[in-house]
């Protein structure tokens, strides 16, 4: 909240209302709020929030067809929600059984059980390899692939598939070995960096001058994503031969708020120990 620097009749955007902890202390600190989720779950719990039915992605319009041209602030707080997590019918979780499912928006798309039982080896390995990035793509796409084709086995739980991912690859850290297949499966289902490169763009046009644009991370790849973003946009002076200098960056320019990712302190983490892997950057819109 101090980054975003929430003020009195400003207005923000929460890209990912989730149920709403950001939203509702924006709007204790006096700003309103237009959130934006694909869960209906999600809207259902806005309250008195406007909440609309939406992706991230399509930021810009929304906005729009609510009315709003500029905003004072867009907050993204990326992955998968707390609520969605602790439901096993959700699937998203491969420490609670439930259906292999994974879809944010359970309304359309294709499931994560639709990707594993029907994709090719091929496609399998990039989704692992790129999404998840797990070293062992190959060998367990092929795995899978054989599994299903060979035997005749269907994935359909999300237990089912992460005791076959750990019998594949073994135990060797504190993650559990289906860790990066499961991030990557998620990804895949909800076209998570799709909307994520969008959202980025979209946010930029839809920020005043001064607005600021928050962004909390729970992977290294959407993390790298955001910091590449950001820095492009904050730019650098260029010196000249002639003498001066010029700024090279993508436009609009921005200023810099985080100089590096904020990251949760220790008493944060043991009071929310899935914020151990969080990060936050911000920037600010010239």
């Amino acid at each position: 909240m101090e980054a975003l620097a929430v003020k009195t009749g400003g207005r923000y955007v929460d890209g990912t209302f989730g149920r709403g902890g950001h939203a509702r202390e924006i709007t204790r600190r006096g700003g309103e709020v237009l959130g934006i989720d694909r869960d209906d779950e999600a809207v259902s719990a806005a309250g008195e929030i406007k909440v609309v039915k939406g992706d991230h992605g399509d930021i810009e319009r929304i906005v729009d067809e609510n009315g709003w041209k500029e905003v004072d602030g867009v907050l993204l707080d990326l992955g998968v929600s707390s609520p969605q997590l602790d439901e096993a019918g959700r699937g998203f979780s491969f420490l609670r059984d439930g259906p292999l499912d994974m879809r944010m928006d359970r309304s359309a798309g294709v499931t994560a059980a639709d990707i594993v039982n029907f994709e090719s080896a091929e496609r399998l390995e990039e989704i692992f390899r790129v999404w998840g990035e797990e070293p062992r793509a190959r060998s367990v796409a092929k795995a899978i692939v054989r599994a299903r084709d060979e035997r005749g086995t269907r994935f359909e739980r999300t237990v089912q598939l992460a005791d076959f991912i750990g019998g594949l690859l073994g135990r060797h850290s504190g993650h559990h070995p289906a860790t990066r297949v499961f991030q990557a499966l998620r990804m895949e289902v909800n076209d998570e960096m799709g909307g994520l490169k969008r959202a980025l763009e979209g946010g930029m046009r839809i920020l005043k001058s001064g607005g600021r644009f928050a962004i909390i991370t729970f992977e290294s790849l959407t993390d790298r994503t955001v910091k590449h973003f950001f820095a492009a946009h904050v730019g650098r002076l260029r010196s000249l031969q002639g003498g001066g200098a010029e700024w090279e960056g993508a436009e609009p320019r921005a200023r810099a708020v985080t100089r590096r990712a904020v990251v949760p302190g220790e008493a944060e983490r043991r009071l929310n120990p899935r914020a151990r892997s969080a990060r936050l950057r911000v920037i600010e819109k010239e």
